[in-house]
């Protein structure tokens, strides 16, 4: 039932997520109307929370049980994100110190113009909470 991933989730946006190279991610997405701010314009928190999603799925692209929190996320909008337009996503992990991550992301145009972009630190699932949880039912997952 996520918002953002839960491809289950009609009333979400059904984003599904790419191996794109060791700790990288990529996921293609169009926003339809259900999403909008301003007219033809994206909801600046339905962005945050597709750059919060890529940045957090980096690690599962090396790991499929490398589940993590964020723990702080700055986004920077660099110019409005139409509706109805394709938009490719990317993620990557920066910095690894083990339970704790930079990681990084952008939305970008089909022609490659960066729409938003953010940075993020990560941090693990402690294994209890880890533990509780079965991955394979709740669908979070990177698709090879």
């Amino acid at each position: 039932m996520c918002f953002v991933c839960g491809v289950n989730n009609h009333d979400g946006l059904q984003v599904r997520f790419f191996n794109d190279g060791e700790n990288a991610v990529r996921a293609e997405v169009s926003i339809d109307d259900r999403f909008q701010g301003f007219p033809g314009i994206a909801h600046g928190g339905v962005v945050a929370a597709l750059l919060d999603e890529i940045v957090g799925r980096a690690g599962l692209s090396g790991n499929p049980n490398r589940l993590m929190y964020t723990g702080k996320l700055e986004v920077k909008y660099r110019q409005h994100v139409p509706l109805h337009t394709a938009l490719t996503l990317k993620g990557r992990i920066d910095k690894d110190r083990g339970r704790i991550v930079q990681a990084s992301g952008e939305l970008y145009t089909a022609d490659g113009a960066i729409l938003a972009e953010a940075t993020a630190t990560l941090m693990e699932l402690p294994d209890e909470v880890l533990k509780a949880i079965d991955i394979d039912k709740v669908g979070w997952k990177v698709v090879p």
